[in-house]
């Protein structure tokens, strides 16, 4: 087998999504797997809609997530590139006037009025799926001079074979094949010059020596496109595969109108989500390991990868599962690392707190949250206390809550430090001198300090606000 070659191509028109993040870490794992080499290259042509920022956002995200490219922009190998596409126009300009000299591609005159209109007219007659009437390929020589003359800049279509079966076999969904009379002459080079997509990325592919082509399955109807390409080239196209699609837990296809679920990983960086944890569950989106195992390093993933072990089904996007993986995660860090983590998301109004305090508190939450940013809220439940609901008023109206409270008051000033065994021996002397038990010693003193009901256990709480806004908690009507 000649080495394998796989490449992740974004285009910066946004950010990484969580799905070319997937296909990403597919092609990587597959690469290293086979000891091949990992290539990133930027697909740039669609000009309008690209936006600044974009590919260094998402070069970083990947690198991040610790999918380092063997060849890019920044480590390029002479051979390949160029690695981004608008770098190379003229390069594919000198393909595209093969297949015209060849004949197997032609000028289009055709504006896109015509083009709608022409796809109405098919539409009326019952044709379901309108294709080009290749009205362009019937011009002569001096129809087209005079168009040019005009000012028409031509497109250039690729003229598909008539009555064809495209076939190929697909690394993950098995023999696909696809009847060229349902295709239609598509355009490969825009008037403006510009190659479009089905066009570009069989060159890119085909200079940079890709063996393997890993992508979603949104791209499944242009491969038999970009087959014909490659054919009348005359060029070995590479083996393809497409990945499932990626749902929401109704089923539907993730869209950004999915609010419920972060769609682009800068989002969970932000949110304080480890790398580890999204790295492991992005790998089984998809991927279905042998085994219960769900706990995967980096290593063990490209130990095991497989493409016979990739899944056609759609593949769910499971909200709690994530989080599940990172709270793991999270819990069994280091106290060290952990704390050195949590910090770069704690919010500045917590970070006047004394760092022995804080350190203390933070090391409270390890087993409690499911990403980093959730300490704040925690935080925010002991220094800001919460609004008391009617039924939470009444409770503490109680001639029991008042008594407790006033022995709590009294007791307070004289503990010299909150230890747990100083705390709970304060309140067995509460219960001892008013013979009250339970919810009725702890809850008013709970209601009173955080307005919840439930919490960090007293002693922390007591800890963390010091006797000051202790008695100004308990002296508050």
């Amino acid at each position: 087998m000649n080495k394998i070659r796989v490449r992740y191509a974004p285009s910066p028109t946004g950010y990484l999504h969580i799905g070319g993040a997937r296909s990403a870490l597919f092609n990587y794992l597959f690469a290293k797997h086979h000891h091949g080499d990992f290539i990133l290259r930027i697909e740039d042509t669609d000009v309008a809609r690209n936006i600044p920022g974009a590919i260094e956002s998402q070069t970083n995200d990947l690198k991040w997530l610790g999918i380092i490219p063997d060849e890019s922009m920044d480590n390029p190998n002479p051979e390949c590139g160029p690695y981004r596409q608008m770098e190379k126009l003229d390069i594919y300009q000198k393909y595209c006037d093969y297949l015209l000299e060849k004949g197997y591609a032609y000028e289009c005159f055709c504006s896109a009025e015509d083009l709608a209109k022409s796809k109405e007219e098919q539409l009326a007659r019952g044709i379901s799926s309108p294709r080009y009437d290749r009205r362009c390929l019937r011009l002569s020589l001096e129809e087209k001079e005079e168009l040019k003359a005009k000012g028409i800049k031509p497109a250039i279509r690729l003229k598909m074979p008539h009555n064809e079966i495209l076939e190929f076999d697909d690394m993950v969904r098995g023999k696909m094949s696809f009847k060229s009379d349902d295709i239609g002459d598509f355009v490969i080079m825009k008037s403006n010059g510009i190659p479009t997509y089905n066009f570009a990325v069989v060159i890119d592919d085909y200079m940079m020596k890709i063996s393997h082509v890993l992508r979603g399955e949104e791209h499944l109807s242009n491969t038999p496109k970009q087959l014909q390409i490659y054919k009348y080239l005359g060029i070995e196209p590479p083996v393809f595969g497409h990945l499932s699609i990626i749902t929401n837990e109704a089923g539907k296809k993730l869209s950004k109108r999915d609010h419920d679920i972060r769609q682009f990983i800068a989002e969970y960086r932000k949110a304080g989500y480890l790398k580890e944890a999204i790295f492991n569950f992005l790998f089984l989106l998809g991927f279905s390991p042998e085994g219960e195992n769900e706990i995967y390093s980096k290593d063990e993933a490209i130990k095991i990868f497989d493409v016979n072990h990739l899944s056609s089904a759609p593949s769910m996007f499971d909200n709690k599962k994530l989080n599940w993986m990172n709270a793991h995660y999270i819990k069994n860090m280091s106290s060290d690392d952990y704390l050195k983590f949590v910090k770069n998301f704690v919010l500045d109004e917590y970070r006047i707190i004394s760092p022995d305090k804080l350190d203390y508190l933070l090391l409270l939450f390890q087993p409690e949250i499911k990403a980093a940013s959730e300490v704040n809220k925690l935080l925010d439940e002991i220094y800001h206390p919460h609004p008391l609901n009617d039924e939470q008023l009444a409770f503490l109206n109680l001639d029991s809550s008042k008594i407790v409270l006033n022995k709590f008051k009294e007791k307070v000033e004289k503990l010299a430090n909150f230890s747990k065994e100083n705390v709970n021996a304060l309140f067995k002397e509460i219960m001892n001198e008013t013979s009250l038990k339970g919810k009725f010693v702890y809850l008013p003193v709970r209601l009173k300090l955080t307005g919840l009901e439930h919490g960090l256990e007293i002693y922390n709480i007591l800890y963390a606000l010091g006797k000051e806004e202790i008695y100004c908690r308990i002296s508050t009507n």
